[in-house]
């Protein structure tokens, strides 16, 4: 037995081939991803409190993505950021479960053979395309060429296995003891973090006719366990909801297994009745296996038998549960108890856990920005408030503001990078500078505010007072840079790309107003109408207000996608 499994044909072929597939997936997902993905940011936004919706929710992007781990992983960070209830993030992870059987009805076809003239064509498209969407389909046709490449290989690897009675001895006891094929499954996909790397695996062993259908069934069953654990190692370090929604997901497909083994002879009949040919039919002459383009000692029909095990079982899961969504909730709460602590402030939209869906992490990154808009645009207004009445009770709620944008600034800009070295799209790299010039510009009037309730400060420490004039020229400018800065926030968060010729004639008139009002205030000065520590004072909040202009001009641009 042991030489066997130290065959260098074995080993070599299927790391290598367990290696090509899980590249092919990746590079087909990022493919699908890029193709579909204002389609999925559409499909996200029409989920709803229904239970059903979200449950087609989860099977379409699942099926774009082609991961029901990476689907249930970006509920997780969802549901942490407040985005999405428990009840909504299980009925997305049910659609999932469906979503991710996809994959195995695509391995379950005969096309293995047609695997190197999709590597070259998607090769060819990828390299040299001139149309965007020609490479993108180039990559998705790449990738599903290496992913059945990667299958051929590992099936090829286990034909040294077939005159090894040890191993057939070995698959006898996971056909026949259900559990321990369940146990494998679980423990293979938790290292594997993959379930359809895993069940590429079983598919590969079972049409080169070494492990049984019902051994097929049990792996098959244990890998919709070991699917979960990704989504709970998620989970770890996140609010309570988010963990109830990865343990609902480990609840929902154990509980599936548990009645699935108990109803196993039924579960194979109807699977069989289902799918034609018989699953265990294995080619005995080298006519069959002419006809059929397999080898000897292969089973056929057997790759369709696993994928409408594994759809069937998921599909059946789902509508016993779907009606059952509050109760699966309540067993969640019940087994991880407690009260989340309120927090006074954190990143609403962004988590880490969406990089690996740059569409969806691009859209979150895209709300945050917009957050951060409308928070910058409460600092200048409680900025100005304080200048009116500089009430010191103020200054720490400002303070604390401050602290906020910049927190903002620095999350924003280390996701955007870390997106950055995804795989995306040239307009999604285009937009992730425009982001990332919004963001520092943004920070950049936090700094202005943060000067100009300072200046108040100092006018109310030192008891200066402006003339008649000067308050009024003040007044003037800041309601101009009041109405530009809301001008440009409304144009961010509607992002309206229109507004750069109206944007441009505010700044210019900011720009003029700040010229003149000095010149104004150096006239008062020679006249004797103002002192000098007064004039300083109104002079550098000119200065701060001319900035603020600047910089919500800029962000004008970036929202425009000049910059």
């Amino acid at each position: 037995m042991w030489e066997h499994l130290l065959n260098e044909q074995l080993i070599f072929g299927l790391f290598g081939g367990l290696g090509l597939f899980l590249y092919g997936m990746k590079t087909m997902s990022e493919g699908l991803q890029k193709v579909s993905g204002d389609r999925m940011r559409k499909i996200l936004s029409a989920l709803t409190t229904n239970r059903l919706m979200g449950t087609v929710v989860g099977l379409a992007v699942t099926a774009i993505i082609q991961s029901s781990s990476a689907t249930t992983v970006m509920v997780v960070g969802f549901v942490n950021a407040g985005l999405m209830s428990l009840l909504q993030a299980i009925g997305v992870v049910l659609g999932a479960n469906i979503g991710t059987t996809v994959t195995a009805q695509l391995i379950a076809f005969k096309i293995t053979k047609y695997a190197l003239p999709a590597i070259g064509i998607g090769a060819g498209l990828k390299l040299f395309a001139s149309r965007k969407k020609w490479a993108y389909t180039g990559e998705i046709l790449l990738g599903f060429g290496i992913l059945f490449f990667g299958l051929a290989i590992m099936k090829d690897a286990f034909d040294p296995l077939k005159s090894s009675g040890e191993f057939r001895d070995l698959f006898t006891l996971v056909g026949n003891n259900h559990l321990v094929g369940v146990l494998i499954g679980s423990i293979l996909t938790m290292i594997v973090q993959s379930s359809s790397a895993t069940i590429g695996i079983t598919i590969a062993l079972a049409s080169s006719g070494l492990i049984s259908f019902e051994a097929s069934v049990a792996l098959i069953l244990g890998e919709n366990i070991g699917t979960t654990i990704t989504a709970n190692l998620a989970a770890i370090g996140t609010n309570l909801a988010a963990r109830r929604t990865a343990m609902a997901h480990f609840l929902f497909n154990l509980i599936g297994v548990a009645y699935m083994l108990l109803l196993f002879p039924f579960f194979i009949r109807v699977v069989s009745a289902l799918t034609p040919g018989d699953a265990d039919f294995i080619i005995r002459t080298q006519e069959q296996a002419t006809s059929l383009g397999m080898s000897l000692g292969d089973k056929p029909f057997i790759a369709r038998h696993i994928a409408n095990t594994h759809t069937l079982f998921n599909i059946i899961n789902t509508l016993i549960f779907l009606p059952l969504v509050g109760l699966l909730a309540k067993l969640a709460e019940t087994l991880i108890r407690g009260k989340d602590e309120p927090v006074a402030f954190h990143l609403k939209y962004i988590d880490n856990r969406l990089l690996s869906t740059p569409p969806i992490a691009l859209a979150q990154a895209r709300a945050e920005t917009k957050r951060m808009a409308w928070k910058c645009w409460e600092m200048l207004d409680e900025t100005l408030g304080f200048i009116e009445d500089p009430d010191e009770r103020k200054v720490s709620a400002l303070e604390q503001k401050e602290v906020h944008v910049d927190l903002l600034q620095k999350e924003i800009l280390d996701f955007l990078v870390a997106l950055s070295q995804k795989s995306i799209p040239e307009e999604a790299s285009r937009e992730i500078a425009s982001l990332m010039h919004m963001v520092n510009d943004l920070e950049r009037i936090g700094d202005h505010c943060e000067n100009l309730w300072e200046l108040g400060q100092r006018k109310r420490e030192q008891k200066i007072l402006f003339s008649d004039m000067g308050a009024a020229e003040l007044q003037e400018i800041r309601a101009k840079t009041v109405e530009f800065f809301t001008f440009v926030v409304k144009a961010v968060e509607l992002e309206d790309k229109n507004i750069l010729a109206e944007a441009r004639i505010m700044e210019d008139g900011i720009d003029a107003m700040e010229e003149r009002l000095r010149n104004n205030h150096i006239s008062r000065l020679n006249s004797g109408e103002c002192s000098v520590l007064p004039g300083l004072v109104f002079i550098d909040m000119l200065h701060n207000f001319e900035k603020i202009g600047d910089h919500s001009f800029n962000i004008a641009e970036a929202v425009v996608g000049v910059k």
